[in-house]
């Protein structure tokens, strides 16, 4: 059956002018919906503003921002703007600290969520004859029900796998015929490393032809090895479950960018420290704010997650801006020595030498001689017991590693299966045991 390329094409192919008269509609409605709320009552008389200084895109600027300590700080439901039973769902964060952060979802905005996760999907080449599995957890962490409805949106067959249990998975995409997948990056490398356990080559004995990754900033180093493993095209997600969860952000066939849906957010890019906007092209935090919710509208979200505007059009056609890939968070970046430096730069340094695993955990420590880095980093297979062999890798790693961030880590070797995830199953990539004074 011969599809069109686009789910939706009137929207998804929507010219600028007619795109950007649209944002400025649900704009001025969101600021209205947003001042049901004491917490932007406050904020706005803060300010000296009210709804009616919204007349342009601009004036986007004259908004208040909003951060994830303010969610915490109006938990539960002091940020809803409908009444409560006209809430359906709500996810929240892990919350191992204080407050974790509740965003709460009208049927309308779920239904709205669907449709932007069946616009990704359908964008990366999904059609109603695929088979969806799904790797994500389904509870409070949206990667879960937000890909599931968002496939059934599509009218694929939907594998709700769960998170977990690899051998089962692998079982799964064998026999049902799976042919699109979704999994954070570290976990599709795992997938890829118990199939050679078992003896399954995915070219062989899978249909596998589509990957969906987010959740967790990776290198192209890391996207390029799962595809060359898995034996797929692997797509860059983007979501934050304080706008929904994923469809926010997603590349289409190009793997040039990922398109953000500029019907459902209004996207800034500013520098973290003097909170200005940076010209298209400069590294900055993204801030969004969501013009087609409900439930929980946020103005101007301070993302923490670091990324840039793409200039110029894509060949896929589609007229909503693009950003670069997540290089990691604001607040991830670590400080040592005086240097600036980000995991993504690590790993990219790691994923260059096959014999590593693309799982690694740097850990920052004091002793008497100051701040100092420790990069633990599970080897891919045991492909020597030579001690020399494992020295002159260390050494090379310790050296290409040094060139790249400019401080002198101490790299340790380590065996497959060593290094945990998160409760959520995301790797956890840094720890940071310094003493603070």
């Amino acid at each position: 059956m011969s599809y069109s390329p686009y789910f939706n094409p009137e929207l998804e192919t929507m010219p600028r002018k007619e795109l950007e008269a649209l944002q400025l509609e649900r704009l001025k409605s969101t600021v209205k919906r947003c001042l049901n709320t004491k917490f932007y009552q406050d904020k706005f008389a803060e300010l000296g503003i009210t709804a009616d200084d919204i007349q342009t895109l601009d004036d986007v600027k004259k908004l208040p921002f909003t951060t994830k300590d303010d969610l915490r700080a109006n938990y539960p439901f002091g940020l809803s703007t409908v009444p409560m039973n006209e809430c359906v769902r709500l996810h929240s964060s892990s919350g191992t600290t204080g407050n974790p952060t509740v965003v709460l979802h009208t049927q309308k905005d779920l239904d709205e969520w669907a449709n932007a996760v069946a616009r990704c999907l359908w964008m990366v080449g999904s059609r109603p004859e695929d088979v969806f599995q799904n790797s994500a957890g389904y509870g409070m962490f949206t990667a879960g029900l937000g890909f599931q409805y968002g496939a059934e949106k599509v009218g694929m067959l939907t594998v709700p796998a769960a998170a977990g249990n690899t051998k089962r998975q692998i079982k799964f995409i064998k026999d049902f015929g799976t042919t699109v997948v979704h999994a954070i990056p570290s976990y599709a490398s795992r997938i890829y490393e118990v199939m050679k356990e078992e003896g399954v080559d995915p070219a062989r004995d899978t249909k596998l032809r589509v990957l969906c990754i987010g959740a967790e900033p990776h290198s192209e180093e890391q996207r390029k090895r799962i595809e060359h493993d898995l034996h797929v095209k692997a797509y860059n997600s983007y979501g934050i479950s304080e706008m929904m969860g994923p469809g926010v952000a997603f590349e289409c066939q190009e793997q040039n960018g990922l398109h953000i849906w500029e019907d459902y957010f209004i996207v800034e890019i500013i520098d973290p420290q003097t909170l200005e906007p940076v010209p298209d092209g400069q590294i900055g935090e993204l801030v969004l704010t969501t013009i087609n919710r409900e439930g929980m509208p946020l103005l101007r979200y301070r993302t923490r997650d670091l990324t840039a505007i793409m200039s110029g059009e894509c060949a896929c056609g589609r007229t909503h801006r693009r950003i670069q890939r997540l290089q990691g968070r604001s607040d991830d970046m670590i400080i040592l020595k005086g240097v600036n430096i980000f995991p993504i730069q690590i790993e990219k340094i790691l994923l260059k030498f096959k014999e590593l695993s693309s799982d690694y955990l740097i850990t920052l420590d004091t002793d008497n001689g100051g701040d100092f880095m420790t990069v633990d980093v599970e080897i891919s297979q045991l492909f020597t017991d030579d001690y020399s062999r494992l020295t002159q890798l260390t050494k090379e790693i310790t050296r290409q590693l040094k060139d790249e961030i400019l401080v002198t880590p101490k790299v340790r070797l380590v065996p497959k299966g060593s290094l945990k995830a998160s409760d959520e199953g995301k790797a956890v990539r840094v720890k940071d045991l310094r003493k603070k004074f």
